[in-house]
C-alpha cells in the first residue's frame, strides 16, 4: 500500500517527468526528507511504478508504463461518477496484452514473497491429508465456487441452498430452473479439470471453449466465439466485435499466459483478461473464474473458491480493469481470495 509520501512522489513525477531525486525533493519544497525521497524512490523503481534514464547523480526519474497498471484507485471516489461521467478507455487495448502485460509484473517483491510464503503453508497442510480428507476438503471448496460464481451472475440459491443441489440433486422451491443449471454445470465444469489437471496447460483456445461449453450447457446460450456485439452492463466500454480479432486476442493472451512463470500471475492473467475479452455472447466472467482455477490446480497451487468476495466490490474491481485498463482492486481481491483459501479449506 502506498503512503501519502510515495502519492506526493509520484503525482510530483506524473507532472515534472524526467527529475533527479534533488529536483523531486526541492520541487516538494522540503516536505519530505531527501534521505526518505531517496529511499521512496528505490522502492517505486522495485516495483515498477516509475522508470529511470542516466546513471548515479545523473539519474532523472519518470512514471513507468505499468503505473497505469499498477496504481492504486479509490473505488469508493472512482464510481461517485455516474456511467455516463467518467473519463474512460471505451474500446478494447490491443496493446495492453502484447506491450505492456507482457513486460510488466503485476506482483511486487513483497507480494511474490506472500505467495510463495502460502503456498507453502498449502503444500504442508496436504501433506498431512490422506486422500479421503483431501478430496472431501477440495469438494467444499468446489461447492463454495460454484455458489460464488454464479451469485456474482445474479444466482438467486443460498450456500445451503447450493450444497444441498450439488450433493442430494434436491433444488430449492420457488427458485429459477436456469439457477439450478447453473450451478449443476459449474460443478461439472470443476469436476472436468481436476480429473484432467494439465488441460489448461499449455492454454489454448479449445481448452477455453470446452470449458465454457460445460458452463453453459442447457442454458441457451451459444457455444462458439460470438460474431456479434455485446454491451456489459454499468459500463460504456465496448469489446471487441470481430470474429477474427476476439480470435486474434484470445491468442495473444493464451501466448502470455503460457510465457509466464509465476503460477498466480497466469491465474490472474486469466482471470481478468478473459473477462475482458468477453469471447463469448454469456458466461465469460463464469468461464474466466473456473479456468484461471484450471491454471492453478494444473501446478498444485491451491485453487481459489471467491467465497467472501462482495459481489459488488468484485464487480467494481472488473469495471475498473475495463475502463481504466488497471489491475490493483482486482489483484487485491484475488491475493486475498488466495489467502482465504489457503487458510480456510485442506
Amino acid at each position: 500500500m502506498k503512503t501519502d509520501n510515495t502519492n506526493s512522489i509520484l503525482a510530483y513525477i506524473k507532472a515534472h517527468p524526467l527529475r533527479s531525486s534533488k529536483e523531486i525533493h526541492d520541487g516538494l519544497n522540503g516536505a519530505i526528507a531527501y534521505a526518505t525521497v531517496k529511499r521512496l524512490l528505490n522502492k517505486l523503481y522495485s516495483d515498477d511504478l516509475i522508470s529511470t534514464e542516466g546513471k548515479g547523480r545523473a539519474t532523472k526519474y519518470a512514471i513507468s508504463p505499468s503505473y497505469e497498471l499498477l496504481n492504486s484507485f479509490d473505488l469508493n471516489q472512482y464510481f461517485e461518477k455516474e456511467q455516463d461521467e467518467r473519463q474512460i478507455k471505451n474500446t478494447f487495448n490491443f496493446r495492453l496484452i502484447t506491450d505492456v502485460l507482457s513486460r510488466v509484473k503485476p506482483f511486487t517483491e513483497d507480494e511474490e514473497k506472500r505467495i510463495e510464503a502460502l503456498q507453502s503453508k498449502f503444500k504442508d497442510n496436504i501433506s498431512h491429508l490422506s486422500p479421503s480428507a483431501y478430496n472431501k476438503e477440495l469438494e467444499r471448496l468446489a461447492i463454495d465456487l460454484s455458489w460464488k460464481s454464479s451469485q456474482i451472475e445474479g444466482n438467486t440459491y443460498s450456500l445451503l441452498e447450493t450444497e444441498r443441489l450439488l450433493k442430494e440433486k434436491e433444488t430449492a422451491a420457488g427458485k429459477p430452473k436456469d439457477d439450478a443449471i447453473m450451478l449443476l454445470n459449474h460443478k461439472d465444469a470443476i469436476n472436468f479439470i481436476i480429473e484432467h489437471p494439465d488441460y489448461v496447460v499449455p492454454l489454448n483456445i479449445r481448452g477455453i471453449e470446452d470449458i465454457h461449453s460445460l458452463l453453459i450447457k442447457d442454458l441457451g446460450v451459444d457455444r462458439n466465439i460470438r460474431q456479434r456485439r455485446v454491451g456489459i452492463s454499468g459500463t460504456n466500454y465496448m469489446p471487441l466485435d470481430n470474429e477474427h480479432q476476439i480470435r486474434e486476442a484470445l491468442n495473444d493472451m493464451c501466448i502470455l499466459v503460457n510465457s509466464k512463470n509465476n503460477v498466480l500471475e497466469k491465474s490472474l492473467l486469466s482471470l481478468v483478461l478473459l473477462s475482458y475479452i468477453q469471447a463469448f455472447t454469456d458466461g465469460n466472467k463464469r468461464t474466466a473464474r473456473i479456468v484461471s482455477n484450471a491454471v492453478l490446480m494444473a501446478y498444485q497451487y491451491c485453487p481459489i473458491s471467491f467465497r467472501t468476495v462482495d459481489s459488488i466490490e468484485y464487480k467494481k474491481a472488473m469495471l475498473l480493469f475495463y475502463e481504466q485498463n488497471n489491475i490493483s482492486a482486482f489483484k487485491k481481491i484475488f491475493l486475498d481470495q488466495f489467502e482465504f483459501a489457503v487458510n480456510t479449506y485442506f
